[in-house]
């Protein structure tokens, strides 16, 4: 099985701090072609700039940038463009090209929109993990061989210095695009950790900078990777939505207990099976443990879509019928990919090092996943190569730039909380949040013509937010095979 499969269940984030203008670069053997991009009907212009690899080396090895312009569709138009920032960390913004044309069409009327693949994804110089890793998902939770599968991936990339693939080298990528591109600012977009790149950028970049949307926040000065917490906070919500729906509390009761009666069901006698591949559809050995149920769970809880899936995946496992599990498996691995190689590079150096024992503590304290994220990811970081930041990396980002914040309440990975972090030393802010939102609720709710608005207007106070509100209950809950509850 393909790291990717393992790897869906976790989705997800000594060196100056001098400003980005102090450090010049030239941009070598830059292209700017014409080309196509899955899932965009129309012509757009691609192209690929070389950068330094390690920006104190401006003259050593070269990398490739590689970045996408979705061009404004009305003559006229605005000549700073909307740039948006993946997530993950490891997703490659270009692959995420048809999402965004839908989510910010009103956008694209008068801006160009740039989407520029972070250093270590998509066509930058890519660090994915081409592993077979055929026995891994019938393996017991407790016998998991996660560093070893991030050794296999380190011994694919010998001649790449993998310390220089962080956030701060990224903003230095995307300013490289800009400046070649002719662009004087850029109004960012950025989800999940792809609020970490814009908080960043604000901070080494301020003046390139017209306005920032940060959606699913996640603060400099947080650790991301120990995602336990939260999502049973997540999963808090949902038992208490469901008791507060009548359908759903008569169709699944005491969910609360039989979540926990079936995780240690699982713990004692995990379920072997032969499944499709949801992807394949080839035959797939696969052990259902109480670590796979709960991570496919928690990424469940990611969007309402799936989230809605929840109650009635945790009755039909218990009752050993495990097609609801292995779809919503489905589900996840069909997504963007991650790569890996970028992911452990930026949370090896960045985050899992501030992780502190009573951090740990605390995220494990839980029975939904218990510190099975962090667990996962610190096994994994084990072999992976890293270096000590400065410290000023983790401290909070000020700014008086126009940003906007987005939280949804039912988020299980970056909480309402960590948005009013950010806000307290943003000082030209707004902090929005959706009551029946869950991560990036741009994707989902009316949030995304907010961002339209606000990045015109550039006033966050005055934006009409009662959309957000006017959601007045969580989506309902599916209650059968049929579709019931839909």
């Amino acid at each position: 099985m393909h790291v990717r499969v393992i790897f869906a269940l976790l989705g997800l984030l000594a060196y100056s701090n001098h400003a980005l203008a102090q450090v010049p670069v030239e941009a070598k053997n830059a292209t700017n072609n014409d080309c196509y991009i899955d899932g965009i009907s129309e012509r757009i212009r691609c192209g690929n700039i070389q950068v330094p690899e390690n920006y104190e080396q401006p003259n050593g090895r070269q990398i490739s940038i590689h970045y996408a312009v979705l061009p404004a569709v009305q003559e006229g138009s605005r000549e700073d463009p909307l740039l948006i920032l993946a997530g993950g960390p490891g997703q490659a913004a270009t692959e995420l090209a048809p999402m965004m044309n839908r989510m910010f069409t009103q956008v694209r009327q008068q801006r160009d929109i740039l989407l520029i693949d972070q250093r270590g994804t998509g066509q930058s110089n890519p660090l994915s993990c081409d592993i077979e890793r055929a026995d891994e998902l019938v393996r017991a939770d407790n016998e998991q061989a996660l560093d070893e599968m991030a050794a296999e991936c380190l011994a694919q990339y010998p001649d790449s210095d993998l310390t220089q693939y962080h956030t701060v080298n990224a903003v230095r990528d995307f300013e490289t695009v800009r400046q070649q591109l002719g662009y004087p600012s850029v109004n960012l977009y950025g989800g999940s950790y792809g609020t970490r790149a814009g908080l960043v950028y604000l901070r080494e970049a301020p003046d390139a900078v017209r306005s920032a949307v940060l959606d699913a926040v996640a603060p400099t000065q947080v650790v991301i990777g120990p995602f336990g917490l939260h999502g049973a906070q997540s999963f808090a919500q949902l038992l208490e939505h469901c008791e507060q729906d009548t359908s759903c509390r008569q169709e699944f009761p005491n969910l609360d207990e039989s979540y926990r009666n079936l995780m240690q069901k699982l713990d004692s006698d995990p379920a072997a099976l032969v499944v499709n591949d949801p992807l394949t559809n080839e035959p797939l050995d696969l052990l259902v443990t109480s670590g796979r149920l709960s991570s496919v769970l928690r990424v469940a809880l990611y969007h309402p879509s799936t989230r809605r899936l929840v109650p009635y995946t945790i009755r039909e496992t218990a009752a050993q019928n495990y097609e609801p599990l292995v779809g919503l498996m489905g589900t996840m691995m069909s997504q963007s990919p991650l790569y890996l190689g970028l992911t452990l590079s930026v949370l090896c150096s960045e985050d899992l090092p501030r992780a502190t024992p009573a951090l740990l503590a605390d995220d494990a304290n839980n029975t939904f996943i218990g510190g099975r994220t962090a667990e996962a990811f610190i096994d994994m970081c084990k072999p992976w190569p890293s270096f000590t930041p400065d410290p000023s990396w983790s401290e909070p980002v000020q700014s008086d730039k126009p940003v906007l914040l987005l939280s949804g309440q039912l988020d299980p990975v970056t909480p309402v909380a960590w948005g009013e972090l950010a806000a307290s030393t943003l000082t030209n802010s707004r902090h929005l949040v959706a009551p029946f939102g869950a991560h990036t609720i741009a994707s989902h709710t009316c949030a995304n013509r907010l961002i339209a608005n606000f990045i015109e207007s550039l006033d966050a106070e005055q934006l009409d937010a009662s959309c957000l509100q006017q959601q007045q209950r969580a989506t309902p809950f599916v209650r059968s095979s049929n579709g019931a509850g839909m």
